[in-house]
């Protein structure tokens, strides 16, 4: 399996990315830088946190405009995985490829610490090597992580078990506890806290590994198993 991460001006954690898929998973991976990036010929795309372009105007708002965001949104369309942690996050939402937005936290603090998650939804390509409600230990670290969609968008993403992830305690504002939620195709999932920062037990915890093996397992099923 072949991942692309994808590096903005401002990324600063493309090289977490680069080593949960490369040395805890295992497989091929490879930094792009935004304006040299072509897509093609890769199994799942990765969008790292940091602070794309300082975070003027809004956090990944300047990023959403980048020609590269063209072809995510071809690759989305493709069926091609696409995890956006942290800023990856704010650029998914940003660029419409998932719904919502995000405000500051609610205590108008960056918060940098590790959280408990409820996994609410394991019948996604990212979550399938989790158990169902499993509580996994992931850190966050934002100042702007407080999920909002309006009523009707929370209810469709109920509706449709797009909550991939909550809080146990929420520790920011979000909407319904929100941590994580994917696109209705099921490709395309965006997260705050970082599971690139939880892949070896060193780390504290590696309860974020089973995301990128249920990323690889999945990739296995459909290209190998079947090949």
């Amino acid at each position: 399996m072949k991942f692309a991460v994808v590096v903005f001006p401002g990324s600063n954690c493309d090289r977490d990315m680069y080593y949960a898929a490369k040395d805890a998973l295992g497989e091929e991976a490879d930094l792009i830088w935004y304006k040299e990036a072509n897509l093609d010929g890769y199994d799942a795309i990765l969008i790292p946190g940091g602070f794309s372009y300082g975070d003027y105007l809004r956090s990944g708002a300047i990023a959403s405009t980048s020609d590269i965001v063209t072809q995510l949104k071809q690759q989305a369309e493709k069926g091609v995985p696409i995890l956006g942690v942290c800023n990856g996050f704010q650029i998914l939402l940003e660029s419409g490829l998932l719904p919502g937005a995000m405000l500051r936290n609610q205590n108008l603090k960056f918060m940098c610490h590790f959280e408990e998650l409820v996994v609410e939804n394991n019948q996604t390509i990212f979550t399938s090597e989790y158990e169902q409600e499993e509580i996994v230990s992931i850190p966050i670290a934002h100042n702007e992580g407080n999920y909002y969609c309006d009523d009707e968008t929370r209810a469709k993403l109920e509706e449709n078990n797009q909550i991939v992830f909550t809080y146990k305690t929420n520790p920011n504002g979000s909407v319904s506890d929100i941590a994580g939620i994917i696109n209705e195709k099921g490709n395309v999932l965006g997260m705050m806290p970082h599971p690139e920062r939880a892949v070896e037990a060193l780390l504290s915890s590696d309860d974020g590994l089973k995301l990128f093996q249920s990323m690889l397992v999945n990739w296995r099923e459909k290209h190998v198993a079947g090949a």
